[in-house]
């Protein structure tokens, strides 16, 4: 039996996809899968020190990281006409954003890559303050931040904190690019693995995604011990957002959205490359 650590963020999507395999629903010959629950700008750090074997990391963070890790072809994260938002006390223009206090969840997350392309800026010409993202909304009503970025399921409850949005950055991108999804996140596999195993990983997890999804309302009970006050129906919804078709298979117009962020970002100076799009296939 080998055991593979497989890191993933404690959220509902996350809980959500890999239900299956935590709860031994699937079959895994030969393999056994150590689960570690990390905030995704923890895992993306992890993942430029090639820590763990399979990682869910930030679409922004797979340009860092090529060099070790293959992506994996399900497990996306796609803002489809949504996306990370920024969020304020009252309602500020693009030109106004871009001299305020920013609280971001990371750096290396994509909604910091999206946030860049957005301002047109690179984050040595803004200001902003990286936040725990469940603490983003605190950093906001407190006064530490003029703005939030936030990302999961913050995007569904900013009205309950009293709070507007400025942006929505997947809206912003689908408009700017033909309307493709906004890559956000991704699953991984490191390459001291040899192939076989890639693929053979490649089709469990696969698998565990596919079980969930037929069987919605036992995966998303699941997921609830994660939700952070939400209620069921709202964590279903969130959870719809973030783990569908475009989770089993990004697809030729999620990989060529992945290119194109990418490919901007380096453009912009906010990434040292664009890296060829490596998959387990």
């Amino acid at each position: 039996m080998q055991t593979l650590t497989l890191g993933h963020s404690p959220d509902p999507d996350d809980a959500f996809m890999f239900y299956g395999l935590a709860r031994d629903r699937i079959p895994t010959p030969g393999l056994r899968f150590e689960h570690i629950l990390q905030d995704i700008q923890t895992l993306n750090e992890r993942a430029t020190r090639g820590e763990l074997d399979i990682s869910a990391i930030s679409i922004h963070a797979y340009a860092h990281v090529c060099d070790q890790y293959a992506l994996l072809p399900s497990g996306a994260s796609m803002g489809d006409g949504y996306g990370p938002m920024l969020v304020s006390r009252k309602h500020y223009t693009r030109e106004e954003v871009a001299g305020l206090r920013i609280a971001v969840p990371g750096v290396m997350t994509s909604a910091f890559l999206a946030l860049q392309l957005w301002l047109g800026k690179t984050s040595k010409d803004f200001q902003f303050v990286v936040v725990p993202f469940d603490r983003i909304f605190e950093a906001v009503r407190e006064g530490k931040a003029d703005v939030g970025l936030i990302i999961h399921e913050g995007q569904l409850t900013y009205a309950n904190e009293g709070l507007v949005v400025c942006e929505d950055l997947g809206i912003w991108w689908g408009r700017e690019n033909d309307g493709l999804p906004l890559p956000l996140g991704g699953n991984v596999i490191h390459k001291r693995h040899a192939p076989e195993l890639r693929r053979r990983v490649s089709d469990i997890l696969t698998g565990s995604i596919r079980y969930s999804l037929e069987h919605r309302d036992e995966a998303v009970a699941h997921s609830m011990q994660w939700a952070r006050d939400m209620g069921q129906d709202l964590a279903d919804r969130f959870v719809g957002m973030y783990v569908n078709h475009w989770t089993l298979d990004y697809g030729e117009k999620g990989r060529e959205s992945i290119r194109r962020f990418l490919r901007r970002g380096q453009d912009l100076g906010a990434l040292p490359k664009a890296p060829e799009l490596e998959f387990v296939v």
